[in-house]
């Protein structure tokens, strides 16, 4: 019988980390770059979780146990992210003593800039926008950097992880679009200024359909708009019926896994390595979801996840049924 310790969450996690980090000491440019920027969107985490965190007095050995193995950065950096103080210029001299020598320190100083001319002094920009719009531009930018490098790289990589970053930021679009409606984000006057500077410039939303999500003022404008999209319209319809079997996250996810899955039928790429990292995250997911039905005996729900590589997925069903 397998240890329940063997199937923890974190001791998963790291067998995935261990794994990536063996492939990332073989590998030699542009993949190593490439398997570097898989991992800043780790980094970006880590670092809002313990700025968040910080904010509401939590200890920072708890924070740092929470951090994702492949984001982390030296003990003294992640130490030293929490100890500044939660004014304008504490955070000013976060980015300016810690943050500006990390592999995201570019996105950070990106989002001072850009945001300078709304706030002025950039010194009061961290203080007067709220932890989450922060992460959200990060990313951004993140995604952006990485569909600008795979482009450079050209061939298969760029058909293949192109479209997964542009799939990647569609869904960002729409989950910010949807997360705004009772928010300040979602007034008249910051929907075309705040929350169209979040969404990603690429992806097969970008620029037409991002430019209506801006107009988006509830659900029934947002359904609207991904209508005309057939490969969200189905998605959509799914949060829409209210169904207690699948989520709108649960569609997502099983949208993403049945890409990652194609990215391993292409040849000479790297997008198999992107698509290795989702794949075993979503793997960790089945294997925690079994277990605490187990563990709260609700062996009813226990098939309620997204299979991965298993000829029972919906989407290879649906292909044999229409293959009949």
């Amino acid at each position: 019988m397998i240890s329940s310790l063997l199937l923890s969450p974190a001791n998963l996690v790291q067998q995935l980390v261990t794994e990536f980090q063996y492939l990332r000491t073989q590998a030699i440019e542009p993949l190593s770059t490439f398997l570097d920027l898989i991992t800043y969107e780790y980094m970006i985490e880590n670092v809002m979780l313990l700025l968040k965190g910080s904010l509401s007095g939590r200890d920072i050995n708890e924070l740092i146990a929470q951090c994702h193995p492949l984001g982390m950065f030296k003990e003294s950096t992640m130490r030293s992210i929490p100890t500044f103080e939660s004014n304008s210029k504490g955070y000013s001299d976060l980015y300016q003593t810690v943050l500006v020598d990390t592999p995201v320190g570019p996105y950070f100083s990106q989002f001072l800039q850009e945001s300078s001319d709304r706030f002025g002094d950039s010194r009061n920009v961290l203080e007067e926008v709220e932890i989450e719009i922060i992460k959200s531009s990060l990313i951004k930018y993140w995604i952006e950097d990485f569909a600008q490098f795979v482009d450079k790289l050209g061939g298969e990589t760029k058909a293949i992880m192109g479209d997964l970053l542009k799939v990647r930021a569609d869904t960002n679009a729409i989950n910010i679009t949807l997360n705004s409606f009772g928010t300040p984000l979602n007034e008249p006057a910051m929907r075309a200024s705040d929350r169209k500077r979040l969404y990603p410039a690429v992806g097969h939303l970008y620029p037409a359909g991002t430019s209506m999500l801006a107009d988006v003022a509830d659900e029934d404008e947002l359904g609207r708009v991904l209508e005309l999209f057939p490969q969200y319209s189905s998605i959509w319809n799914i949060h829409q019926s209210g169904s207690g079997d699948k989520s709108i996250d649960d569609a997502f996810y099983e949208r993403d896994v049945q890409q990652l899955e194609l990215a391993f039928e292409g040849q000479m790429h790297f997008a198999v390595f992107y698509a290795y990292v989702k794949l075993k995250e979503q793997e960790i997911r089945n294997l925690v979801w079994i277990s605490e039905c187990i563990l709260q005996q609700q062996k009813d729900e226990i098939n309620k996840f997204v299979p991965v590589f298993s000829q029972h997925s919906p989407w290879r069903a649906k292909k044999a049924g229409a293959g009949r």
